[in-house]
């Protein structure tokens, strides 16, 4: 039995979506069903054993430890633009800590999502070395509180209190299928295709910051796949725990990325530019790209999908037939 929080959400519906086509069906889904029927079509048609509300799994996991052979905890709150550190404490960091040691008391391996956004401006690197960590200096509570249980969890292992076989998964800009729910937090490529749908063009955040073109901040853009790649693999690996960085390794603009959602569409291009919102203004990353060096050296050696080709999948495959994985 494998358990999947997080499983109405983007990632983790991929995720599921990955398993079921390979075969594996004896699955326990965790999240807040009741509470977000807008996700609906990313587990309604998916094969499980169980569905599980989110604030009932612990307890679920007591009673079910001899059952559950891998813990995949993607569930998170994910909204960089909320400040109300306690929700993050309660959603990201409290509970995220009490399934680490329910995972450390049964022996079960654990797979967990952090982000980029603990690396904050990108002042101290994007290496996910663990000698650098604490140096890290997220820019917004979301990034914090991944950050604190980064750090939590390495001091957790390094006093012999961890899952025997762990991994932290510092997810970049990851776009795809299943992430129509996301509203504001949605990829770039989905808020482009649906402007260009309606308006025939896309606006994109001007730049605040010298050096930095109108629409030439950059991102590692990440495709669903790919990651949803990654974590399938570290199920079968099983060793070298540790925090790793999952991104495509290249950088590339929103000006590349919009460019081409436009050339999947086959629209001309039409890109204007507004104010980034002042909400998000001082804490917006203009650059990030992930140093993937450690993913590589314990073995996973499949190359990520390029921009080009994953966006091109993603509108017309997806979007285009408003399709989820």
């Amino acid at each position: 039995m494998i358990t999947i929080t997080g499983a109405a959400g983007f990632i983790g519906s991929a995720l599921v979506a990955r398993l079921n086509a390979d075969g594996f069906n004896d699955l326990v889904l965790v999240d807040d069903f009741s509470a977000r029927p807008d996700k609906a079509r990313n587990h309604e048609n998916r094969t499980c054993t169980a569905r599980v509300d989110r604030q009932d799994f612990p307890e679920w996991l007591r009673a079910n430890e001899g059952q559950v052979q891998f813990v995949f905890h993607l569930g998170a709150r994910t909204d960089t633009t909320e400040q109300d550190r306690g929700i993050f404490d309660r959603l990201n960091l409290s509970y995220s800590q009490e399934i680490w040691r329910l995972c450390h008391e049964f022996g079960l391996p654990m797979v967990y999502a952090s982000s980029a956004a603990t690396y904050g401006g990108g002042e101290h690197g994007y290496s996910d070395d663990h000698q650098g960590i604490d140096q890290l200096k997220p820019l917004n509570p979301y990034g914090d509180s991944k950050q604190q249980f980064d750090l939590w969890a390495l001091k957790e292992a390094e006093a012999g209190r961890a899952p025997y076989f762990w991994a932290g998964l510092k997810f970049f800009n990851v776009y795809g299928p299943g992430e129509y729910h996301k509203g504001r937090m949605a990829s770039v490529v989905f808020h482009a295709f649906n402007q260009v749908r309606e308006t025939g063009g896309m606006k994109l955040f001007r730049s605040h910051r010298e050096g930095y073109a109108d629409g030439e901040q950059l991102r590692d853009f990440i495709y669903v796949r790919d990651v949803v790649d990654v974590c399938q693999w570290l199920m079968h690996h099983r060793k070298d725990s540790g925090l790793y960085n999952l991104g495509s390794g290249k950088a590339r603009s929103f000006l590349d990325l919009t460019r081409a959602t436009f050339d999947a569409i086959n629209a001309p291009y039409n890109i204007g530019f507004i104010d980034t919102p002042a909400d998000i203004r001082d804490t917006y990353q203009y650059f990030t790209e992930a140093d993937l060096n450690k993913l590589r050296s314990i073995g996973y050696d499949r190359e990520m999908t390029s921009l080009e080709a994953g966006v091109t999948e993603y509108v017309k495959e997806y979007l285009l037939k408003d399709a989820v994985l």
